[in-house]
């Protein structure tokens, strides 16, 4: 328990400080206690509907088109037990345990809301699955994010009948065996119990919220490598002034250009060419403020979406204990969420393609006035030359990814699920745009350090400082060509670290907080 962090639930008031830190490693989860009234409310609701005999969906009917078919009392058990296995139709790789750990942390968030009917004995055996570290195995395809996340909550769920697989400490095992690791028999699931656990948008908004997580980390680093490269360039100061900006209005541009000149600030390097002839800069070094703070406006706006569907309640029908009321509506469907992927989507490929602009700036000797290819004996060496393309290469896959998935749709369900979101592939698409970002500003980073490196004995500023010398750590100056990739790897370990997280304010990314990286 001393390596795990405690977390105890509220349910509907889920941080996005605590959903980072859920994905960032194992924790003991509980709820507070002042939920419990509500859940039992809405059992009792779903119990009294079928004692009346009313017909409702998804309690005492078929799914999706065959809503209109009403199931008997005495197949109720049996109608919830069949919907999770039907719906276990997922396929492809399995998603990792941060993305398992933190849907089932999301759902138990939604279901202990007691807008569902699911009984308090469900939400708790989910809640011990996370604190034993047992994971069901789930497909990462599958969903479109409407009728909500089926499959995925489905292969979730099926560990809660004895079935399916799970995965514990790495090793994979029978559903019944991860149930007796976490001290739990297999459920008999009562009406409505199956469909709550299945309908939602949980998988949709784990994979984007750690998309979020991803593109947040990855501004830091890119705000830190872009201010490495202005310096490695002789770039000027004044495009980054707080006049230029506060005349424009925007509030991310105006914070991301504070975040330059702190970084900036004080450096040898600024001193020596005050007096230089150079113009203007090229818009990757003088335009950074705009192009990042409209990245920043889109990260800001995906985390504020993204915290209120984390804490939604986005099953159906939904249980309305107070008015005695038991609703069909469409919370399921998760267009919000996929629109929030698509504008973090747009984000990561800027931020890579700006950071590929800038190295090639820093390659290029008329520009930089650097040794070409940042290295010496030019043509004996290549240098940054690959590097480069590898880079090109990257934000170029980036294009292609970022085109917005909400904007599909397929209809399912023999047309009865007619619009659908896309939000699953939205967000998860969002982890292979992460990793050619975190890729792009590596690349940066080992040129522009380079460049800085090729200015001495002059100094940057104390923060950047700071920021080369953890890259020298663990990549030395680049002499002459050498076995390249395993630079990339190392430098990319250090951007996806959040290491340079602590060199921006907290204050400038919604999720980071108090939180410190290394």
């Amino acid at each position: 328990m001393a390596d795990r962090s405690k977390i105890t639930l509220a349910p509907g008031t889920l941080t996005l400080n605590q959903a980072r830190e859920i994905n960032r490693g194992a924790v003991h989860l509980s709820l507070t206690d002042d939920c419990l009234e509500q859940i039992e409310r809405s059992v009792i609701t779903v119990r009294n509907v079928v004692e009346q005999g009313r017909v409702i969906y998804g309690i005492n009917t078929g799914f999706g088109l065959l809503a209109n078919t009403v199931i008997p009392n005495d197949e109720l058990e049996q109608l919830q037990h069949a919907i999770v296995l039907s719906h276990s139709a997922g396929i492809g790789a399995l998603m990792k345990e941060s993305t398992v750990r933190l849907m089932m942390t999301l759902k138990v968030n939604s279901l202990a809301r007691g807008y569902s009917g699911i009984r308090l004995k469900v939400i708790e055996a989910l809640i011990a699955l996370i604190n034993a570290d047992v994971y069901p195995c789930i497909p990462t395809k599958g969903s479109v994010g409407a009728s909500g996340d089926l499959a995925p909550l489905a292969h979730m769920s099926t560990v809660l009948l004895g079935e399916g697989e799970v995965t514990h400490h790495g090793e994979k095992l029978p559903g019944e065996e991860g149930l007796k690791i976490a001290g739990l028999k297999p459920i008999v699931l009562g009406p409505k119990e199956g469909l709550a656990l299945l309908n939602g948008t949980q998988a949709s908004t784990a994979f984007a919220l750690q998309g979020l997580f991803g593109a947040e980390d990855l501004f830091a680093a890119a705000v830190v490598a872009g201010s490495l490269s202005v310096e490695a360039a002789l770039g000027s100061r004044r495009p980054f002034e707080h006049l230029v900006h506060e005349i424009r209005g925007h509030k991310s541009q105006i914070d991301v250009a504070a975040a330059y000149r702190s970084l900036l600030a004080h450096s040898e390097i600024e001193k020596s060419h005050e007096g230089c002839e150079a113009v203007q800069d090229p818009y990757s070094l003088r335009c950074q403020p705009q192009v990042m703070g409209a990245c920043l406006t889109q990260i800001r706006h995906a985390a504020d979406a993204l915290i209120i569907e984390a804490n939604a309640v986005s099953d159906n029908p939904l249980v309305f204990a107070e008015q005695c009321d038991i609703i069909s509506g469409g919370n399921f469907h998760a267009e919000p969420v996929a629109m929030a992927a698509d504008n973090l989507a747009l984000a990561l490929a800027e931020i890579g393609a700006l950071s590929e602009r800038r190295m090639a700036v820093l390659i290029d000797t008329h520009m930089s006035k650097l040794p070409p290819f940042l290295v010496q004996k030019g043509g004996l060496n290549s240098g940054f030359m690959i590097a480069q393309v590898t880079a090109a290469a990257l934000a170029s896959e980036n294009k292609s990814l970022s085109h917005p998935a909400s904007v599909d749709s397929l209809p399912t369900s023999a047309n009865q699920e007619d619009h659908v979101s896309m939000a699953t592939f939205a967000g998860r698409r969002l982890a292979e745009m992460y990793e050619n970002t975190a890729g792009i500003l590596a690349i940066e980073l080992l040129a522009a350090c380079q460049g800085l490196d090729f200015r001495a004995p002059l100094k940057t500023s104390r923060s950047l400082e700071k920021a080369k010398a953890l890259l020298r750590r663990v990549v030395p100056f680049y002499d002459k060509d050498r076995y390249f990739a395993p630079d990339i790897r190392k430098a990319a370990d250090l951007v996806q670290s959040g290491c340079l997280n602590d060199l921006v304010s907290k204050d400038l990314l919604p999720s980071l907080g108090d939180q410190h990286s290394c």
